[in-house]
């Protein structure tokens, strides 16, 4: 199942000029079977993306880009997002203990928001975004080592803000999933692959 794991809709991303019903209109013509929408530091569209998923019989997955203290985590499966900037290890583990997952956002992004080589002593990260749309090659190769060196995948990403930037990059689920909780158990099998988008098809990236 191919998904792109991190995508910012206007509504609540004020920096995103992408609709939800563009979103999925550049999904479906790129091929991929579902979307995430990961708004900064809030879920609030979760109701809203319930009502459009079923009117246009398309899965989208809500979860949120929360920037901790030392850089942005993308997460899923917390109920309420922290009103306050958490220390990154603080909220990797609340939204662990909630059985969430989190996902290290373009670590290596030189704009003072990604968490750079922090991400070798988080501990419970479930996955690196090696390959986010909006992160020079340079960045995205070097945030594949490391994942690769410590053992966590690698997933890919848009990090898109508008709609033509969605599934730039993607990632490869190991199955189908219908829910939110079938996707972060997907996530958490450590099973999935990261994609790029080239000539009009999807490419696994090694």
């Amino acid at each position: 199942m191919k998904i792109d794991l991190h995508i910012h809709e206007k509504t609540y991303s004020l920096d995103s000029q992408a609709s939800l019903e563009d979103i999925i209109i550049e999904a479906r013509r790129k091929g991929l079977d579902a979307i995430t929408i990961t708004d900064h530091d809030n879920n609030d569209i979760k109701e809203y993306a319930k009502e459009v998923s079923k009117h246009e019989n398309f899965p989208i997955f809500v979860g949120v880009e929360y920037l901790t203290q030392q850089g942005d985590i993308v997460a899923f499966g917390i109920d309420k997002v922290p009103d306050i900037k958490m220390d990154v290890q603080d909220f990797v583990d609340l939204v662990n203990a909630q059985g969430g997952v989190c996902i290290t956002a373009h670590p290596y992004r030189t704009n003072n928001r990604g968490l750079k080589d922090k991400i070798k002593v988080v501990n419970g990260l479930h996955a690196i975004e090696a390959f986010n749309g909006n992160t020079d090659e340079e960045n995205n190769y070097k945030a594949h080592q490391v994942a690769k060196r410590l053992g966590i995948q690698s997933v890919g990403a848009s990090d898109a803000h508008k709609s033509e930037e969605v599934g730039k990059f993607a990632t490869l689920l190991p199955y189908e999933v219908k829910d939110i909780n079938e996707l972060i158990e997907a996530i958490k099998s450590n099973r999935c692959k990261p994609l790029e988008y080239r000539n009009g098809n999807y490419v696994i990236i090694d």
